[in-house]
């Protein structure tokens, strides 16, 4: 294999994945391997990386189709959602989200909102959930992991330099780009796009979210890891959340509800 690992070819093998039916429900038997575990030989040494070099990979090809150097299919999602909702979209989707979301019957109403944008959410679930399964099984606990080095800062890749963001995290002090995704996850949910999928990875971006308020990582330092106990007590509150229960605790600012506690 050449030095570098193919973008092209890694994201080929995600969106494959979507066709091969990953993500439409398909059952993997218990401690079957998943095409996603030969890619630890694929990954060349990064000089200067530190954290765990599969999730590194994931977070540098999720960011790069879906943020750095949108593909084609995202950049025309994005496009859609505009021309519905125009500028400020993004945020518009989350306010509406967060209005609506303190009726506990909420969904059939938020469904309606998002309807004219369900084929770009259909498009931007399949692209994601592709980029997740080109590395892991869908329940594998290493995903977890994937998600909890994220919000700890533990992820440093040196080839995000040229965007002053070395380490893969959300950017601000406190950030508001978890909830940003937990609102169009919630319109993926209500319009049935993926919904056991996302039901699933919705605690995993709350727990990456409670870690960050509480390491309060440095973008471009390699930055130690929480104490085992906190980071522990955190997956215990966070995993076995449902999806209202979720709603509940991303309807919090600036910082999860047991932030005091578990930073004490």
């Amino acid at each position: 294999m050449a030095q570098h690992l193919d973008r092209r070819r890694l994201l080929t093998m995600s969106l494959a994945s979507v066709g091969a039916g990953i993500l439409t429900g398909m059952t993997i038997r218990p401690g079957a391997a998943s095409a996603a575990d030969e890619f630890d030989q694929d990954l060349p040494p990064v000089p200067g990386m530190s954290g765990d070099r599969r999730a590194n990979e994931m977070w540098y090809q999720f960011d790069d189709i879906t943020l750095y150097h949108r593909i084609p299919e995202v950049e025309q999602a994005f496009v859609e959602m505009h021309a519905v909702f125009g500028d400020g979209f993004v945020k518009l989707i989350y306010d509406t989200w967060l209005e609506l979301s303190a009726s506990p019957g909420y969904s059939a109403e938020f469904a309606e909102f998002v309807a004219p944008i369900r084929a770009p959410l259909q498009a931007l679930s399949r692209v994601q959930l592709g980029v997740f399964d080109a590395f892991y099984h869908p329940q594998s606990p290493r995903l977890i992991d994937a998600f909890s080095f994220f919000g700890q800062g533990l992820l440093f890749d040196p080839r995000r330099a040229e965007f002053e963001l070395e380490v893969h995290m959300m950017e601000g002090d406190p950030t508001l780009s978890y909830h940003l995704w937990h609102g169009f996850l919630r319109a993926m949910m209500v319009l049935d796009i993926d919904r056991a999928r996302w039901a699933r990875i919705d605690p995993l971006i709350g727990l990456a979210w409670a870690l960050q308020s509480i390491a309060e990582p440095e973008a471009r330092e390699i930055n130690p890891p929480l104490p085992r106990e906190t980071v522990g007590r955190l997956r215990r509150i966070w995993l076995p959340r449902t999806s209202r229960q979720t709603d509940e605790a991303f309807r919090a600012w600036p910082y999860p509800a047991e932030h005091d506690s578990v930073r004490a």
